[in-house]
């Protein structure tokens, strides 16, 4: 489970983050949604260790990232709005990599790797260096080496970006399986129609602070509508942001 409590981070005059809480459980698909600058990325990255907090704390399996980060880092799979892979080397090198910080033995490794590249059809590429790699294909290596450890907490920042139609159905059925196999799975995104068809629980995030916390059914109850997007534009105020 990923609890968030009271969390606050300013850079400079700005507060990117004001007091947010919210909790995140195992065998559910949490969406956090915001705006673009509503404070999403900078929870993620906090959660992710990252960043540090100035206030607040940020819990994932009750272990603080603050004052256990290593410990934290073994609990999630993270894959970056950026798939930040190294480019000079080939997909399995690169979950390789991963796998090894992860202080995974050669024996449990190999075989991981293995059933990922398997899972994820990625037997055509995953030999060449990632350099020229389409997006799809980058999406598919990080999320590789975000779940090599098999974690128990996985983050997805906008997981879909820029896939096709195809590659996008597919990394839905690997987010479904994760909840299937009792993860803890958060993800942020932009695209409702995605939230609407994964999610279990949605927090919506503005102006850097909690706006709505609960189930896709109560939100829609709660906005009054039917239309998820419309739900989401009345909670995270942007009507009054584009009049202004």
């Amino acid at each position: 489970m990923i609890q968030i409590d009271k969390l606050e981070k300013n850079y400079g005059k700005v507060q990117a983050v004001r007091g947010v809480s919210f909790t995140a459980r195992d065998s559910r698909i949490t969406a956090l949604l915001g705006p673009n600058g509503a404070g999403k990325s900078t929870t993620l990255r906090i959660l992710s260790t990252v960043a540090e907090p100035d206030a607040g704390k940020a819990l994932v399996a009750d272990l603080d990232v603050t004052t256990h980060p290593m410990e934290v880092r073994r609990q999630l799979g993270v894959l970056p709005h950026n798939s930040g892979l190294y480019a000079r080397l080939t997909g399995i090198e690169n979950i390789r990599y991963f796998g090894r910080l992860q202080n995974l033995s050669k024996q449990e490794l190999e075989p991981r790797i293995e059933a990922l590249v398997e899972e994820l059809d990625m037997k055509d590429f995953c030999s060449r260096r990632t350099a020229g790699f389409s997006q799809g294909q980058k999406i598919k290596v990080a999320l590789a080496r975000a779940l090599i450890h098999d974690p128990q907490h996985v983050v997805l920042d906008e997981p879909t970006n820029g896939l096709d139609v195809m590659a996008t159905r597919a990394l839905r059925s690997i987010i479904r399986r994760l909840k299937q196999a009792g993860k803890c799975v958060l993800f942020s995104s932009h695209i409702m129609q995605e939230v609407d068809a994964l999610c279990d629980d949605v927090i919506v995030i503005a102006h850097g602070q909690v706006k709505f916390d609960g189930t896709i059914a109560q939100l829609r109850d709660h906005a009054g509508t039917e239309d998820l997007e419309e739900a989401f534009i009345q909670l995270a105020d942007l009507r009054e942001e584009r009049k202004g």
